[in-house]
């Protein structure tokens, strides 16, 4: 099998370089032909048939089986001239699931849950999040629910802390929190080289994220932590300590581009578009 890695290591996007390190070495280590840095810019092929295919550099491979990952765009193009603020990466909300309009204020009749929605989290700076797990999906689409049949007062903001679960090979992976919202991790239990371990992830200070390999039974400690913005590093748990439990820069994106890029424009439009607005006297 070979993979083909647009990023420095896989996973880095999501966790960061020191579990791209890790992720790397166990596909390598399980006959993955890794090749990271590159791109396909052709798939190659005869008699209708799947030959192989061309990477960024240069190099062509044989495959007779190809499984195309290409990420996710948002369907929001039939919102285009709904008047919300709706783009490329979602609808933006206030954190009780009201939809933005186009000027940014927020409506009262229109609400969004899911990969579709793009929402403030007070844990997190109120950095405009947007997740794709279903687990936030069914938490979201619960307030959105309640705050639709409920008046004002009684509306409850959607606070959930962010989780989800992957199985690679022999690792089972489980995080809390945003460890992309971070600047700073430390192996807070275990080590990479067992292979069972708990990275907690820091921001300014604070714990923010906690990802655990095989250890997963720890993570709703962490989750407290998080919660309570307690500071980081935490404080050293007395089962599994590490070796050198020491900060190091968490290689993310940085917290401020939380997105990877431009937000939804609050105007719903794209960020090169303007909006003239006219005003009327009498």
């Amino acid at each position: 099998m070979t993979v083909a890695e647009r990023g420095p290591a896989p996973l880095v996007g999501a966790l960061g370089g020191a579990f791209g390190a890790l992720a790397a070495k166990l596909q390598r280590a399980h006959g993955v032909d890794l090749r990271c840095g590159v791109t396909v810019t052709a798939l190659t092929g005869r008699d209708g048939k799947l030959t192989g295919a061309e990477l960024s550099d240069g190099a062509r491979i044989e495959a007779d089986i190809a499984v195309i990952a290409l990420g996710a765009i948002r369907n929001t193009e039939w919102l285009a001239q709904s008047g919300l603020a709706a783009g490329p990466r979602g609808v933006a909300c206030d954190a009780g699931c009201r939809a933005f309009n186009m000027y940014g204020i927020v409506t009262d009749d229109v609400f969004v849950a899911g990969d579709v929605a793009r929402f403030p989290h007070p844990l997190f700076e109120y950095q405009m999040l947007s997740l794709e797990h279903w687990g936030n999906a069914v938490a979201q689409a619960e307030v959105a629910a309640h705050n639709m049949v409920n008046p004002g007062p009684l509306r409850r903001p959607h606070l959930a802390v962010p989780a989800f679960w992957s199985s690679q090979f022999s690792l089972n992976i489980k995080s809390v929190g945003v460890p992309t919202f971070s600047d700073q991790v430390v192996i807070a239990q275990g080590s990479l080289e067992s292979r069972r371990l708990v990275a907690v992830y820091g921001y300014r200070g604070r714990v923010t994220a906690a990802v655990s390999v095989n250890h997963a039974k720890w993570l709703e400690h962490y989750e407290r932590l998080i919660e309570t913005a307690a500071p980081f590093p935490p404080e050293p748990t007395v089962v599994d300590r590490p070796a050198s439990p020491t900060p190091v820069p968490s290689d993310v994106p940085d917290p401020k581009v939380l997105s990877h890029g431009p937000t939804v424009a609050v105007t719903g439009y794209l960020p090169d578009r303007r909006l003239t607005l006219r005003h009327w006297g009498g």
